[in-house]
């Protein structure tokens, strides 16, 4: 039985789960934020490479 205010949408995808209704996210990121965690790994593992952090 569909919850009151939700659309039912046929079923034309053979039992494929709609993963838009089913997800609960619980940490949320935003592309920058990959992208930018991805640049600071890169530039320590520069910095690393090229002993500039001495470690």
């Amino acid at each position: 039985m569909p919850k009151k205010g939700k659309v039912q949408m046929p079923q034309s995808t053979a039992g494929l789960v709609r993963y838009f209704e089913e997800s609960k996210e619980a940490i949320k990121l935003k592309p920058e934020h990959i992208v930018a965690v991805c640049v600071i790994i890169i530039v320590l593992e520069l910095l690393f490479k090229f002993g500039l952090l001495g470690f």
